[in-house]
């Protein structure tokens, strides 16, 4: 277990907290498109203004390359967060410096740094850059789930030279769900697993086999194992060079490890494409889609499941008609009553488009993040804070 921000004596303190503000911006850089991470952010902010704190917030936003982009400033999330929060946020015009030191917030009061990646040295986790970002703040606290698997400056480097380091709220209930799932699940634990490629998923693939009941792929990543079972996939998505790990994943998996049965078909990926369902993919046509046995298949094991592990979509559901089976999966983990972890933008997209976000019990904040912690790799901005 991790120190919590509600371990802290915050009162009269500074507190340096980690963000995620790594929002969408329209062309041009000054208009947020959506402003969920800010939102995100929100609980942990007022916990320490409540408690007597000044806040210092630090995020990255984008790729600047190492130096100042105004395109990606953090000045319009200074401005939304404000608005948001109906009290002023003050932006400083850099991260670390002595005008920057100038403008220490008193308590009650909230500064955002410039976007730390304008200084090279926080990607490199340079120890002079950290030990400035140290030097703003009395204690640190890491509410940034989606940056917790870089080992940079702002979530590993500075907390060597930080008396304690804690886990925001947000990083509290990432760290909480995703644990309950991967440690000690309730079960029968089932993991679902889709997207494009598995060998973006060769790890997850293993590290949950270890401990789920059953693991039911979708997705295009499901045609090179059906493949390498020796079933015709047409012209659908194989990586022709992971048909014998896909074969050596499913000796290893046994009945663990469920394929679909029938596909939603088509010649050609685009929106309204004439499609049929079929148990066999034709040539020159492509999978697109799990098809309603499958959809039946494994809504009958997750539905009689105790937990849930859903990273990636059933098929390309940004283009209807190739979104059926991913929503109505989506409605039946949603429907089951069951402890359910969604991890990875795609898989939250596809919640929300069900229209059962709700009705989830974690939606997690950290694609890339969650799949490494669900790959059972120790992230290092978790790793680097102060144990209980």
């Amino acid at each position: 277990m991790k120190l919590s921000i509600r371990d802290l004596e915050l009162q009269g303190k500074t507190v340096f907290i980690r963000v995620d503000f790594n929002v969408p911006l329209a062309a041009g850089g000054q208009e947020i498109t959506s402003d969920k991470r800010i939102r995100a952010s929100v609980p942990t902010i007022q916990y320490a203004l409540e408690q007597g704190a000044g806040v210092i917030l630090a995020s990255h936003l984008g790729r600047p390359k190492g130096k100042p982009n105004p395109e990606l400033s953090l000045k319009p999330c200074a401005v939304r967060l404000s608005d948001i929060l109906q009290r002023p946020v003050k932006m400083a015009p850099d991260c670390i410096g002595s005008e920057v030191a100038a403008m220490k917030p008193a308590p009650g009061e909230i500064l955002l740094l410039e976007n730390l990646r304008f200084h090279a040295e926080e990607e490199k986790n340079d120890a002079e850059f950290s030990k400035k970002l140290a030097s703003l703040a009395d204690v640190y606290v890491n509410d940034a789930f989606g940056s917790a698997h870089r080992a940079h400056a702002s979530t590993v480097g500075m907390i060597r030279y930080m008396p304690r380091a804690a886990a925001g709220l947000l990083m509290d209930k990432e760290l909480e769900y995703l644990t309950k799932v991967t440690k000690n699940p309730p079960r029968p634990c089932v993991a679902i697993l889709g997207g494009a490629k598995v060998s973006d998923k060769i790890d997850v693939i293993q590290n949950l086999m270890k401990f789920v009941d059953k693991l039911l792929i979708g997705g295009a990543m499901a045609y090179t194992f059906l493949k390498a079972k020796g079933e015709p996939v047409g012209n659908s998505l194989v990586e022709n060079d992971k048909l014998d790990l896909a074969s050596k994943l499913m000796a290893e998996a046994g009945d663990k490890l469920m394929l679909p049965v029938d596909h939603v078909v088509a010649a050609e990926l685009k929106e309204g494409a004439d499609c049929k369902t079929a148990t066999t993919i034709p040539d020159g046509m492509m999978g697109l889609d799990i098809g309603e046995q499958t959809v039946a298949r494994f809504a009958s094991i997750i539905s009689a499941s105790e937990s849930v592990i859903w990273n990636g979509p059933m098929g390309v559901f940004e283009k209807p008609p190739f979104d059926k089976g991913t929503v109505a999966i989506a409605k039946v983990v949603a429907d089951s009553d069951v402890l359910s972890v969604v991890g990875g933008g795609d898989s939250e997209k596809a919640i929300k488009a069900a229209g059962v976000a709700d009705k989830i019990s974690h939606i997690s904040t950290g694609g890339g993040a969650s799949l490494e912690f669900l790959s059972g790799i120790e992230l290092p901005g978790v790793a680097a804070l102060t144990d209980k």
